[in-house]
């Protein structure tokens, strides 16, 4: 595979000495205009990687924040199409920033591997964060995403010693995403000189970028992390500001607004990591 989206965006960030922003909103949340407009005001706001969740009704990896923001999306009427579709739009008008797609195989599977990939090539998606697939099932999806030139990212967490790193690792490609603890999306970091140390362990097996997500949910939790990381996820702070705007009854354009006054805030604490 040659160099991709998401290569060079991480040469960008490493040749400007700073982390990646990397934010996280689900396709379709709250309804699909509300959610153009929030992927299109990323990359302005600060957001050097997107990921885009795939509703999926039986999520597990997910906290209260992501399953209802699924919820939400699938309520609406999002379908995997829908979310391809979404992308389409996206690129349009940038041809850049890196899209990846996150979430749970079964929707996948039911689509059609093969026809899957080849939409999601067709539409411009860089990459695929599936939670539910270990390293064992390789041949399933991530060598074929590999083979039609999509990164296919791996998620390591605490609990993955250096024998399962190697296996983890084998066919990883894009960045590796290093879930901060043990559990689900949205809880707090406990210990974040722990998680420098884990970020510079993963390093030392790879030449991989490493991104860190889970429990950042302040800039200064995203200039802590960004120290050590080549990478800073934040999702469920950004599906949260989302739910809190649909509540208030804010219109499309103040809802993405919202939103991009987050990313931005973020993305500027992670900008600040090794100042």
């Amino acid at each position: 595979m040659g160099a991709t989206r998401i290569d060079r965006r991480f040469e960008k960030t490493r040749a400007e000495n700073r982390p990646a922003f990397v934010s996280f909103t689900m396709a379709g949340d709250p309804d699909e205009a509300t959610a153009d407009a929030i992927l299109a005001g990323l990359p302005r706001a600060g957001a050097d990687v997107i990921e885009l969740g795939m509703p999926f009704s039986d999520p597990m990896a997910d906290g209260v924040a992501i399953q209802l923001a699924g919820q939400r999306a699938l309520k609406a009427g999002m379908t995997l199409d829908k979310v391809l579709a979404m992308v389409a739009r996206f690129r349009r008008t940038d041809d850049e920033t890196p899209i990846v797609l996150m979430g749970y195989y079964n929707p996948i599977y039911i689509y059609g591997v093969e026809a899957f990939l080849a939409a999601a090539v067709e539409a411009g998606v860089d990459g695929l964060i599936v939670v539910d697939l270990p390293a064992e099932e390789d041949a399933e999806l991530c060598k074929p995403a590999l083979a039609a030139g999509i990164n296919f990212i791996r998620l390591i967490t605490p609990t993955t010693d250096d024998a399962r790193l190697a296996t983890v690792l084998e066919n990883s490609s894009g960045f590796v995403y290093y879930v901060s603890m043990t559990g689900i999306t949205g809880a707090e970091i406990k210990n974040r000189a722990a998680v420098g140390d884990a970020v510079n362990r993963i390093q030392s097996h790879t030449r991989l970028p490493v991104a860190v997500g889970f429990g950042i949910k302040s800039a200064e939790d995203a200039a802590a992390i960004g120290r050590d990381a080549d990478g800073v996820v934040v999702g469920s702070a950004l599906v949260s500001e989302i739910a809190r705007s649909r509540d208030g009854g804010q219109s499309v354009a103040e809802t993405a607004e919202a939103v991009h006054r987050l990313v931005h805030s973020l993305s500027q604490g992670a900008r600040s990591a090794r100042n």
